[in-house]
């Protein structure tokens, strides 16, 4: 896939960048050169991906459920690059089950990494956003957000309150130059190879399109969003989902 974005000059947070949709992303602004921050947990996994620091990447682990460690994660890329122009909030986790079975502990994981981690990053970026007059944030949501689906009751909460906070965040800081959009993906990632045979079946039978997307097929939806020609789109949720949600 050719891509035509430039983001020479740009600096990007994307959080759990180690594989999938994230590392799709994480990549796209790479080649556009940006100078990228890959977040994700497993630091392993990350290294495997992108190496060790360099003058255009810094992986770091980051735990995006840790505020403490966010605020630190953050204020370490902006002194390696001197600012931050874009974040997108990817990291995601499931524990999956249906609600009478669901434990306190599986609800709060959930929604502390997917919605606690959005609002970390976030609240950590637009200062300095702020002082540049100009950012991008881009939000991973899901179809199950807005729709629901059985045993993910605490995926689809978190996934809901990543499409209401997006739209509050973007009115609240429209006057600084920063939008705030989300994408709602389809895609073929590690979450979706844990689905039994028969459910993914069913799931792929639902998509007009007939398969999930190519990590890599969700990667120039958050570029547009993040690009300078996407700069009166904000508060939107782009569904990138082979008609799914139609």
């Amino acid at each position: 896939m050719t891509i035509s974005f430039d983001f020479t000059g740009r600096t990007v947070i994307v959080t759990g960048a180690a594989q999938g949709i994230g590392r799709g992303i994480a990549t796209l602004f790479a080649d556009a050169g940006a100078r990228v921050a890959p977040f994700d947990l497993d630091f392993d996994a990350l290294k495997a991906v992108w190496g060790e620091r360099s003058d255009t990447i810094a992986p770091l682990a980051v735990d995006v459920a840790d505020e403490d460690a966010v605020a630190t994660a953050v204020e370490d890329v902006a002194a390696w690059a001197g600012g931050i122009d874009i974040a997108v909030n990817n990291a995601g986790i499931t524990r999956d089950t249906v609600v009478w079975k669901l434990s306190s502990t599986q609800w709060r994981q959930v929604l502390d990494v997917h919605l606690g981690g959005t609002f970390h990053i976030t609240r950590a970026v637009v200062g300095h956003m702020r002082a540049a007059s100009f950012g991008r944030i881009v939000n991973v949501t899901s179809y199950t957000g807005l729709h629901g689906n059985i045993g993910q009751s605490n995926y689809a909460a978190a996934k809901a309150g990543i499409i209401g906070f997006t739209k509050t965040v973007a009115k609240e800081v429209a006057r600084f130059g920063i939008t705030v959009n989300a994408i709602s993906p389809n895609s073929a990632t590690a979450m979706v190879a844990g689905i039994p045979a028969g459910k993914l079946a069913e799931l792929t039978a639902a998509i007009p399109l007939g398969r999930f997307a190519d990590p890599a097929e969700i990667a120039p939806a958050v570029g547009f969003l993040a690009s300078a020609q996407a700069g009166y789109i904000t508060g939107t949720v782009l569904a990138v989902d082979g008609g799914m949600s139609m």
